[in-house]
């Protein structure tokens, strides 16, 4: 073989070798970048996952506030019940004597009498259980002061107070919109912050009082 031949056998060999590992090369790049992708797309999955775990803490904290009304309405219920259940059963043992004393009276009159009675006993009972009871008001209360002036009506806010929310130490009061069940409507109250008209001055551990223009500082409870 000729020096000359040689030379340009090995010439060639370094250029595919050269081609070889410059497409090797531009593999690797090729790949770095499709993980350098990767890893931006899960940063941004994972602050997505952040947002959405921070929306469900939200929504444990209003539901808990949710379970604490109902437990109120059902043990207000219950107390209720107790004050009806013994007056339900006097009314029942009555229409039931009546009923006996139908069976037992065999003149007309007796039986158009007692017939009335009872319809009227059952209409009490039928109005007692529709008509939700209303503590009596004295005659003390009936009657107003003539001295005293009489005090404004407190006003609604445009608002829904979910609760108070904790953040760096610091009380935030959380409202969103009347009838509003989405977590984006839900905003963070600060003192001194306002929403419309309304004026968070001083967020107390049972209430917030705000300053409305024209009106006189309203308190809202908390629940």
């Amino acid at each position: 073989m000729k020096a000359s031949t040689f030379q340009t056998l090995i010439v060639g060999l370094l250029c595919l070798a050269i081609a070889g590992l410059s497409g090797s090369l531009y593999n690797q790049y090729q790949r770095v970048a499709e993980l350098q992708n990767m890893n931006t797309q899960y940063r941004q999955t994972l602050d997505t996952l952040q947002l959405d775990s921070n929306a469900l803490k939200d929504a444990q904290e209003k539901l808990q506030y949710t379970l604490k009304d109902l437990k109120q309405m059902v043990d207000s219920g219950e107390q209720q019940a107790n004050t009806l259940d013994p007056m339900l059963d006097q009314w029942a043992q009555e229409i039931q004597e009546l009923r006996d004393g139908l069976a037992a009276r065999a003149t007309a009159t007796d039986v158009t009498a007692l017939r009335a009675r009872l319809e009227h006993v059952e209409q009490q009972l039928v109005d007692l259980k529709t008509q939700p009871s209303t503590p009596s008001s004295t005659s003390s209360e009936a009657k107003p002061k003539q001295a005293a002036r009489p005090k404004p009506a407190p006003l609604s806010p445009p608002f829904s107070v979910l609760g108070v929310e904790s953040r760096g130490g610091e009380r935030f009061l959380a409202v969103a919109p009347p009838d509003s069940r989405s977590l984006t409507d839900v905003r963070l109250l600060h003192s001194g912050e306002q929403l419309g008209a309304w004026h968070l001055k001083v967020l107390e551990p049972n209430s917030a009082i705000f300053a409305v223009a024209a009106q006189p500082d309203q308190t809202v409870q908390l629940p």
